[in-house]
């Protein structure tokens, strides 16, 4: 079941005042996404979070949950996005990326990375986005020792 999670707040006095424009970064509810959402709405970008929670938290997000310029769905990039979600740019950061994560459910995990990217392509297409696709250092084999130093 899809979720739209929008709470209005005040723009907090750190953001720039320029409109950067519409950033759709999946897996925004993970570590390094809830980073990444947080440092595009202090460039001045409208975000939309989405994230299936299945790794991604909550708390990750508490701190912007409330920013006007901020929106967060509950989506898995697996099954076919809503194209009426008109963007500029796409930060694909959606896949498990810990070893006991992505073997939990290997066929889950290779289709978030493959029919994840195909969907999010497509909405790149329809609405002429830039795209970044971002990986792990899991594609290299597994590490010795986990989590990496």
């Amino acid at each position: 079941m899809n979720r739209v999670i929008k709470v209005l707040k005040p723009v907090r006095s750190g953001r720039k005042s320029i409109d950067r424009g519409r950033a759709l970064v999946t897996g925004g509810a993970g570590f390094l996404g809830s980073h990444l959402c947080e440092r595009l709405l202090a460039d001045g970008y409208e975000v939309i979070a989405l994230d299936n929670f299945h790794t991604g938290k909550r708390y990750n997000l508490a701190g912007i949950a409330r920013d006007a310029a901020f929106t967060c769905i509950s989506h898995d990039v697996v099954d076919a996005l809503p194209m009426d979600i008109a963007v500029d740019e796409i930060y694909n950061l959606a896949c498990p990326a810990s070893p006991p994560h992505y073997q939990a459910d290997p066929i889950h995990t290779f289709k978030t990375s493959v029919l994840g990217a195909i969907n999010l392509l497509e909405l790149a297409r329809r609405h002429n986005a830039k795209i970044f696709q971002a990986s792990t250092s899991e594609v290299y084999g597994d590490p010795l020792v986990h989590p990496q130093p």
